[in-house]
């Protein structure tokens, strides 16, 4: 890069959480209203097509991208740039090739892939998402090249262009085509073939709102290839590059453990959705549509840990080229420091939001669903469990990419193994149960992220030079979250009760919930400066930082 200006750890982490918190705000106004329009059925359709997706996407980009910015900050380091540029001339052919051939498998097996997922209805979902996986793929291997040079700002600037493709095309072509299919189904002829029409038209609702994905990734595509012809690094270098063919060795042999690591959770996802489907009809002698209801209820609670635990990814993102620079550099102290403030922050974001995820999940789900209250009431004991889960989804996540820069990518190839095996044989017991049915769902989801965690921890103790002290690492997050979760459930209550007799139950709901998560915040916030749970190191880079650290007093 030209004008490349070298980020550190937590500054890489902070321009990527400064873009996440925006691509979550602006796919809150896409997914908030997007599932008030789509309804449980509705959900299961977009979900479906959303995990086949992430599962070719996973298997195409997880490893590959982290194996790309691993090596090009090793030779960033190094002050190689002609190996810098041969990696990427080399990975490029590589993400094209894997793009196209996931995309055409899409495509053209649509039908397929909905029949194995037990939900045929979702083809035509799938097929609008097929172009995206291209798309991804591309952009994988050119954010993996910028984000091991230290430069963050590229990926951050695509992630919120794709989202707000997401809300300016596939938001309103989803509510287009509902009111399109609205007329035709109140004109049906019998009951039956009305609700025979609004779950085609529900089916087509979801084709449409998942095309706005697809519009992003092309949009996405079309900037960073602007942006690397407008910063190419021209300086003459003496270095003499390795061939491609050992590019392509190192990038596999890096790549494939972590792909096949994160693959298998793709794997056991798609597996876990068709036993949960296919129980729920078979078990339970539920028609199609009737499962895709409460299944549908289960996704949208899942949909809140999904978009909290996505703010882990700028810190693992910023993790590995920073911490893999110290350790080819041999600066093991650095190394240390890096993964000790990455668990601070981790443990400082994950544990409250969980808690409060847990204290406030039926008015929560209340708030965020007020078209679809029926819903938002089923979905509520479910986002209860989920919001404990939440704190192990981000833990799990850290700690894969800590044990990926150690060089050990096959560890979490076993744990995740080990905990989808866990998942999939408590989703088939207790799903199957009449009197559990799909209460089984968060159930398994929360046992599953528990022993991959308990396994991660295990081995990144065993193998971090400095062992790592997690009793003091989480305690004090753990006691500050508890009582945050404590005041946020006591207020919410008090003003609920106060507001109930003249206001409408949404509005005094919606009061309540705002009244409680301020007050959690102000709590929490008190508790993290009394018990200096953060240090200067962990705040120290971030934009006024030094400020922060004056400020708040930290050592």
């Amino acid at each position: 890069m030209s004008k490349e200006k070298k980020q550190s750890f937590m500054g890489g982490a902070a321009i990527l959480a400064s873009a996440v918190v925006v691509v979550k705000l602006i796919g809150a106004v896409y997914k908030l209203p997007l599932n008030n329009i789509l309804g449980s059925v509705g959900k299961t359709y977009f979900d479906t097509a959303y995990l086949i997706y992430n599962f070719l996407n996973i298997f195409a980009t997880a490893g590959l991208p982290l194996a790309i910015s691993k090596l090009t900050s090793q030779a960033h380091a190094q002050g190689r740039e002609n190996e810098k540029r041969k990696i990427f001339r080399t990975a490029i052919w590589l993400f094209f090739a894997l793009g196209l051939t996931a995309s055409l498998l899409m495509f053209f097996g649509a039908g397929q892939l909905a029949a194995f997922e037990e939900n045929p209805m979702a083809a035509q979902a799938i097929r609008a998402l097929a172009p995206a996986v291209f798309c991804v793929c591309l952009l994988a291997c050119m954010r993996g090249y910028t984000q091991g040079q230290g430069n963050m700002t590229p990926t951050a600037v695509s992630q919120v262009l794709e989202a707000l493709c997401k809300v300016g095309i596939g938001l309103p072509l989803a509510w287009y085509i509902l009111r399109l299919s609205q007329s035709a189904v109140q004109a049906a002829a019998t009951e039956e073939a009305g609700r025979l029409m609004e779950a085609e038209s529900m089916a087509n609702v979801a084709a449409g709102a998942i095309f706005g994905v697809t519009a992003g990734t092309i949009l996405s595509v079309c900037f960073l290839v602007f942006y690397l012809l407008t910063h190419r690094n021209r300086t003459r270098s003496p270095d003499v590059p390795s061939s491609g063919g050992a590019i392509l060795r190192q990038v596999l042999a890096i790549g494939i453990p972590i792909t096949l690591g994160n693959s298998a959770l793709g794997i056991i996802n798609l597996i876990d959705t068709k036993i949960v489907m296919g129980r729920l009809q078979s078990a339970l002698l539920l028609t199609e549509n009737e499962a895709a209801l409460l299944n549908g209820q289960y996704r949208m609670a899942m949909d809140m840990p999904n978009m909290v635990a996505s703010f882990v990814y700028p810190v693992t993102m910023s993790l590995i080229p920073f911490a893999a620079a110290a350790i080819t550099q041999r600066d093991t102290i650095r190394a240390d420091r890096i993964v000790s403030s990455s668990f601070r922050l981790i443990a400082v974001l994950a544990i409250p939001a969980g808690v409060g995820l847990s204290a406030l999940s039926t008015p929560i789900m209340r708030l965020i669903l007020p078209s679809r209250q029926e819903d938002a009431i089923a979905a509520g004991p479910h986002l209860q469990i989920l919001g404990v889960a939440l704190i192990f989804i981000c833990l799990m996540i850290l700690t894969n990419a800590i044990l990926q820069t150690y060089g050990k990518e096959k560890l979490p190839i076993f744990t995740v193994v080990a905990g989808g095996i866990t998942k999939i044989v408590m989703n088939y017991i207790l799903v199957g149960n009449p009197d559990i049915n799909i209460h089984g769902a968060p159930v398994s989801t929360l046992c599953c992220y528990l022993v991959i965690v308990g396994l991660n921890l295990f081995f990144v103790w065993k193998y971090s030079m400095k062992k790592p002290r997690y009793l003091q690492l989480f305690l004090k997050p753990a006691a500050a979250s508890a009582a945050m979760g404590g005041a946020a459930w006591a207020v919410y209550g008090f003003v609920n009760r106060g507001l109930a007799a003249g206001h409408s139950a949404y509005g005094a709901n919606a009061a309540a919930v705002m009244a409680g998560i301020l007050a959690g915040v102000a709590v929490y916030a008190v508790l993290v400066i009394a018990l200096r749970i953060l240090r200067a190191e962990d705040v120290r880079s971030i934009p006024h930082g030094e400020t922060l650290v004056r400020l708040l007093r930290l050592k």
